[in-house]
């Protein structure tokens, strides 16, 4: 395998996808609607400003590429940053189409990004999981349109591959909430925050379980699971996430007071230890993280205190 093509590469995520998988030596295709100064990818990077909406533009793109991989980010990436209907229509056209389009156009292995979102945490009508960590075993009960455009991007993944059975190599991944290495910096993040005031006020990480992921180990993530593809079983999904919380206290303390109900199932989780396992790629992949907000934001006010388990969750 020698060339990658990434939709939505110019995001968040996708800025370091494209960076990690050109430093691994890759070519690389960055397929999306804007595209970004050049001198913010590795030199030899390929820009294509596409609208994958379009009729036909998504086999277009592919197969005039060629590429021998496909990760598909492109997405509108936050949920209810749009009306649930634009949602739910561009998200599930996209991975309708990409997906597809890759497939028809002969790609060996494709990957499409989900969200630990489809689990359905967050739901104002309640929500509690059978069981902590949660893992690719919990049942997904999806409750927003973004939640559900992803769980669809799953069973599209799952409908290629049933279709074509290991001809091409089909997976997902459920990334969680991803911080750019400009974030650590003081960048605002998604939510319009910064890391250390996610960090220091417990209330604004609650919602999302305390759960993150450096945007470089996602990308790490991806060059494994490539590189891995052949050797898995077809049409996997991982989660994908540190090996820690993005909290100062344990999520055993914590959790209850954010989610009711919770305290037998978060009894558990002691020391850094976070809602979210990621035990499948590590046991499946070989991959584990090597970053974590104790490394990334060191000189944070809560890591210069000595918060609890200050080591990284091995």
């Amino acid at each position: 395998m020698s060339k990658v093509l990434v939709t939505g590469g110019s995001g968040r995520l996708g800025r370091s996808v494209v960076a990690g998988l050109a430093a691994s030596g890759l070519t690389v295709v960055s397929v999306d609607r804007q595209i970004v100064e050049a001198d913010q990818f590795p030199a030899g990077v390929v820009q294509d400003a596409v609208d994958l909406t379009a009729p036909g533009e998504a086999f277009r793109v592919i197969s005039g590429h060629a590429p021998d991989a496909v990760i598909h980010l492109a997405a509108i990436a936050v949920p209810f940053s749009a009306p649930e209907n634009v949602i739910f229509e561009t998200n599930s056209k996209l991975a309708f189409a990409v997906l597809g389009a890759a497939t028809e156009a002969g790609v060996r292995k494709i990957i499409t990004a989900s969200s630990p979102t489809v689990l359905g945490y967050g739901n104002p009508a309640g929500w509690l999981p059978d069981a902590l960590p949660l893992d690719e075993r919990t049942e997904p009960r999806p409750w927003n349109a973004y939640a559900l455009s992803k769980l669809l991007a799953e069973q599209v993944m799952q409908m290629f591959a049933t279709a074509n059975g290991n001809s091409v190599r089909y997976a997902a991944f459920r990334p969680c909430f991803v911080i750019s290495p400009e974030e650590w910096l003081g960048a605002p993040t998604q939510q319009g925050h910064t890391v250390a005031e996610r960090l220091a006020d417990p209330t604004l990480a609650a919602p999302a379980l305390f759960n993150y992921v450096d945007a470089r180990d996602a990308a790490d993530f991806l060059i494994t699971l490539l590189d891995r593809m052949d050797d898995i079983p077809n049409a996997q999904t991982f989660f994908v996430g540190a090996e820690d919380a993005l909290a100062s206290e344990p999520l055993a303390d914590l959790l209850p007071q954010y989610l009711p109900g919770s305290e037998e199932l978060a009894a558990a989780l002691t020391g850094s230890s976070p809602a979210f396992s990621i035990a499948k790629a590590r046991d499946l992949l070989g991959w584990r993280p090597t970053r974590s907000w104790r490394t990334e934001l060191a000189d944070s006010p809560v890591v210069s205190a000595g918060a609890p388990g200050h080591s990284v969750a091995s």
